[in-house]
């Protein structure tokens, strides 16, 4: 049966997830894992890890993913791995003004240059197999401007840039470089930034995602799993021909 009509299309196949325990990162990797690959998860919140590990039944390692030496360790763990997503990362909400130096080397950290040092580790071993897929969480705030996050837009516009300029690294040697950009997400971020907005303005948390809904034509928040859709996608084999693009799942918004 060929890759494309197969029920578990990423079978033989082993995929790491960083932030994989909650949200987005969940998500994604309980659709890698229904998919058929060998899934690992990584983050720094070992609880949440040990709970999303039992019910994917799926292995799990600990490690901060701003601490390049941690990764090292964390990454010597797990040895063979064919499929990367980098989804670790959050949003921080301030205006320009008031924005301090570590507020902005923080979401660069997180948001960009722990994808450089996963991305490091991980492409020596897919080169020597000439097959690897790296996939950026990367956000519509990497192709476009909001208000009041500039340190969070920097950083995913920089990481779409690093997925360009590494796919065309990689283009002849059967690793694609991929990025896919969420709108608005139904997650606990969004839930935790209506919830400040709420303790600023006095808006409800309702109404401030109705605000969030809004930059989608079809006035919804998008769902985790419409996300993973995505990531799923580029992983496959049959995506060989996908590599340097930006997968926008965002209703519509208009970049």
């Amino acid at each position: 049966m060929s890759s494309t009509s197969s029920s578990k299309p990423l079978k033989g196949l082993s995929a790491v997830v960083t932030g994989g325990a909650k949200g987005i990162g969940l998500a994604i990797a309980r659709r890698l894992a229904l998919e058929g690959a060998d899934l690992i998860i990584l983050g720094r919140d070992a609880a949440a890890l040990d709970e999303a590990a039992d019910a994917l039944r799926c292995s799990q390692v600990v490690a901060d993913v701003t601490d390049p030496a941690a990764l090292e360790r964390g990454f010597a763990l797990i040895g063979h791995f064919d499929i990367l997503v980098n989804n670790a990362g959050a949003a921080l909400s301030k205006p320009f003004g008031k924005l301090e130096p570590e507020d902005w080397n923080a979401m660069l950290a997180l948001n960009l240059t722990a994808a450089y040092h996963t991305s490091r580790l991980a492409l020596p071993g897919m080169l020597a197999r000439r097959w690897g897929r790296i996939v950026n969480i990367a956000s519509t705030a990497g192709l476009k401007g909001y208000a009041y996050t500039t340190a969070y837009c920097a950083a995913k516009h920089g990481l779409i840039g690093l997925t360009r300029s590494l796919a065309l690294e990689t283009a002849k040697t059967g690793v694609t470089v991929n990025a896919v950009c969420p709108g608005f997400t139904d997650t606990d971020l969004v839930a935790r930034a209506a919830e400040l907005i709420e303790a600023k303005t006095g808006r409800s948390p309702e109404e401030t995602k109705a605000l969030f809904a809004g930059h989608s034509p079809q006035e919804r928040l998008i769902q985790p799993d419409e996300v993973a859709d995505a990531v799923a996608y580029l992983c496959r084999r049959e995506a060989a021909a996908m590599t340097g693009q930006s997968l926008i799942v965002a209703g519509g918004e208009v970049m």
